[in-house]
Formats: structure tokens, C-alpha cells, sequence
């Protein structure tokens, strides 16, 4: 019995596997006002047309600025969607790593949202739990100002190139996703992210005319450039 007993305690033991890497694809933005909004539908096409690994979390992020914090800090590896302004011309797709990432969201401002994420990283890194690894996959927007608009078309063509970008980096980290059969390859197929009647092709579709629907805002606050 002693020596079975020594026999076994002499077999190598295997090492417990390392847990995958936690890997969130976010999408921030405003998808109310135009441009604003691809980074929200680029997550949204991503999830459409691919299933990503159990350990890649995808997330409309929307405008919730501080309160992505706990999402940001559980993520070892980030990527984020988002219209940036790099100084480019409209429609534009760009790529920026690491450092990159934080000195773009802060040199550029556009709206609120980008400040809030900007301060988002600041807080994961002052307490210590910071991406090992952030990439930015972001265009340059073409219009902003039209309330209930939708992407121009110069920036939703940057949608596919944005989400191959995307696969890139995946596939980097062992967490290629699989792309979804042709006849599941839309909202429908896939656990949407958000609500049905914000897809894109419904929040196009059902947007009222110019008649009906102001395109500016609310003027009791302020007036179009071209009214004052």
C-alpha cells in the first residue's frame, strides 16, 4: 500500500489552466444624433454577424460615462468603437493603441460621453486595474448636428472595416470569433444589445419627416445657425 501510495504522489501533476483573458468590446456613443452613434452600431454589427468566445463580452455602451468604471476595470484586454475627431478628413477609420487611446479621447473632444470615458480610464488607472492591453478603433465623423439622424454614409461605410479591425486584434488574443451562418447574420439572429426599436434599420426607417420631427433640437433653448 506504501508504495502505491509513493508511486502516485510521483506522477507529475498537470498545472491548473490560467483563465482566459477577459476581453470586452465596447461601443460608446449617442446613436441620436447622427455620427455619434458608430460606435454603438459597429458593437452592434460585431454581435450581429459574429459569436465571440465565452471570455469576449460585447457592450453598447451608449453615454454612461463613470458608470462603465466596474466594466472597464474588470476587462484585461479593451477595444472601443467610438467617432473620434483625429483631425482627418470625414469618414476616415483609425486605429490607436495604448497610450494613444487616452491622449485621443482627451485632445478631441466632441461631446460629453467622450469626456466622461476619458475620465472613465483615468479612475482604472489610478486604482490600479487598467487594461493590460486598450485599442481604439474609431472614424471621423461626417455630421453630428442632426438630431434623429442617422450615420452618414461615408462613416457606416466604415463599419465592416472597423469590426475587421476588430477580428484582428481577437484573433491576437485566442479569441477569434466565428462568423454566424448568412441566414442569422442580422439583429435577429444573435441576442440583440439593445432594444429592437433602436437597430438601425428600425431607427432609420421610422424616423418622421423633416415636417413633423425637428431636426435641431429643442430651439426654445437656442436657434439654428442659419435662423439667427
Amino acid at each position: 500500500m506504501r508504495d502505491s501510495i509513493s508511486h502516485s504522489q510521483d506522477v507529475p501533476q498537470s498545472a491548473p489552466q490560467a483563465a482566459p483573458p477577459h476581453i470586452v468590446v465596447l461601443g460608446i456613443g449617442n446613436v441620436l444624433w447622427a455620427d455619434e452613434g458608430f460606435g454603438v452600431r459597429a458593437v452592434e454589427a460585431l454581435n450581429a454577424q459574429y459569436a465571440c468566445a465565452p471570455n469576449v463580452e460585447l457592450v453598447d455602451g451608449g453615454t454612461q460615462g463613470l458608470a462603465l468604471l466596474p466594466l472597464v476595470e474588470s476587462a484585461h484586454k479593451l477595444i472601443v468603437f467610438d467617432a473620434i475627431d483625429f483631425g482627418l478628413a470625414p469618414g476616415t477609420l483609425d486605429v490607436r493603441e495604448g497610450d494613444e487611446v487616452p491622449v485621443c479621447l482627451q485632445a478631441r473632444r466632441m461631446s460629453l460621453h467622450q469626456m466622461g470615458f476619458a475620465d472613465v480610464l483615468a479612475c482604472a488607472q489610478l486604482k490600479g486595474n487598467y487594461p493590460q492591453e486598450i485599442v481604439l478603433i474609431g472614424v471621423q465623423p461626417v455630421e453630428l448636428d442632426d438630431f434623429g439622424g442617422s450615420l452618414r454614409d461615408a462613416v457606416k461605410a466604415q463599419i465592416e472595416p472597423a469590426i475587421a479591425q476588430a477580428c484582428r486584434f481577437l484573433e491576437r488574443w485566442q479569441a477569434a470569433p466565428r462568423a454566424r451562418p448568412a441566414s442569422s447574420a442580422s439583429p435577429s439572429g444573435a441576442e440583440p444589445l439593445n432594444a429592437a426599436s433602436l437597430a438601425l434599420a428600425a431607427y432609420e426607417n421610422g424616423r418622421p419627416s423633416e415636417r413633423l420631427a425637428n431636426r435641431d433640437g429643442d430651439t426654445r433653448f437656442w436657434r439654428p445657425q442659419e435662423n439667427v
